[in-house]
């Protein structure tokens, strides 16, 4: 397995096969394989034709986890599309040093921003996409919700919190020679601007609401959304960035409308979509060309989709 972190754990397909088995004797006989695209925050492994084992590649991943765990079943009744149900979860074992999970396997295409716009019309993707945001950002915050420090990320954060980050990692990126960075300051400099006068609501968001974390049907619509590792309470924008990666043109505005998004709100969700990849490029830019591919590409959309009112 590839390693992507300079503290990577070391994983292979022995060690999963025996943590499985002594956890949970029942899979003794199903066939486990790891996934020829896995994550950057889990290595993914498929276990029997039902199953997926998910383990933390760094140190201090298995709160994710223990996050997945405790949350998932709150999501999944509130929410129409399909999440992954948490089948069990593993302790440390053999060396390993994290609690790891085994989720269901939910059937679907996993998406790319290619395989996303390229397909025909995302209109249907849009209207999916909308209706689970819709859904998720209406479930109720338990009290336990609002003292659980899982539920606490950055990504929530109003975005002129991260200018600095967002200015190191541009200066970064000059060096890749692969996006206009300048154009993308300034595309981040109106962004802080409507930002600052956005409408400040707290709810429940993904965090990570990206093609890579969503399944598409045969008809390229909304099957599944997977990976609520980052699910949190906060300020909700930064799911906004799926319309820059996910949708064409025409998928956005069915999108914006259906969510109602105004438009300083719309323009604040150009600059999350420029920090993600601004973000990811320097770090993933050998390791993983898929996700940096699909990562440039919204890029590409934020920065060249129009900036007037009601775009």
């Amino acid at each position: 397995m590839p390693r992507l972190h300079a503290d990577e754990l070391p994983l292979d397909l022995a060690l999963v096969r025996r943590l499985v088995d002594r956890a949970f004797p029942a899979y003794v006989g199903d066939d486990l394989s790891p996934l020829p695209a896995s994550g950057s925050s889990n290595a993914l492994f498929r276990l029997g034709d039902d199953k997926l084992v998910r383990l933390p590649r760094q140190p201090g991943g298995g709160a994710t986890i223990d996050k997945e765990a405790a949350w998932l079943p709150y999501v999944a009744a509130r929410v129409a599309v399909d999440v992954p149900e948490v089948v069990g979860v593993g302790e440390p074992d053999l060396g390993y040093p994290e609690r790891w999970s085994i989720t269901t396997w939910l059937p679907g295409t996993r998406a790319s921003h290619s395989g996303a716009v390229r397909r025909g019309s995302t209109n249907g993707l849009a209207e999916g996409l909308a209706r689970f945001l819709t859904e998720l950002r209406s479930m109720d915050l338990p009290a336990s919700a609002t003292h659980d420090d899982s539920l606490s990320w950055y990504r929530g954060w109003p975005l002129w919190q991260l200018d600095d980050d967002f200015r190191e990692a541009a200066q970064a990126c000059r060096k890749l020679d692969v996006l206009d960075v300048d154009e993308a300051l300034r595309v981040w400099d109106r962004a802080l601007d409507a930002a600052r006068v956005a409408e400040s609501v707290v709810t429940w968001l993904h965090g990570d609401l990206l093609v890579e974390n969503l399944l598409l049907d045969d008809a390229g619509d909304l099957a599944a959304v997977l990976d609520f590792g980052g699910l949190a309470v906060g300020n909700p924008t930064v799911d906004l960035i799926v319309a820059w990666e996910a949708l064409d043109a025409d998928g956005r505005q069915v999108f914006k409308r259906a969510l109602d998004v105004d438009d300083a709100t719309w323009t604040a969700s150009r600059g999350w979509a420029l920090f993600i990849t601004l973000m990811t490029l320097p770090y993933y830019g050998s390791s993983m060309p898929a996700r940096c591919a699909d990562r440039l590409a919204m890029a590409d959309a934020a920065i060249n989709g129009r900036l007037s009112p009601g775009s």
